[in-house]
């Protein structure tokens, strides 16, 4: 299996944010990244939202 091509600025970012280290994340074969990726930004967006929806900038100068 030959290593994922990615940068090195996001593989190192990937490995922060997943908590993998980098050279199981080099290795780690893609649908299992993209899946991981998946659950981060569901957890990302989760607690920022908090149940609101945001209105776009061009809603809020109408009111």
């Amino acid at each position: 299996m030959k290593p994922l091509q990615i940068s090195p600025e996001t593989a190192i970012t990937l490995s922060k944010q997943l908590g993998v280290p980098l050279e199981h994340l080099m290795h780690m074969p893609q649908h299992i990244l993209l899946q991981k990726i998946a659950e981060l930004s569901k957890k990302q967006s989760s607690p920022e939202s908090g149940g609101e929806t945001e209105v776009p900038q061009s809603e809020q100068d109408r009111e």
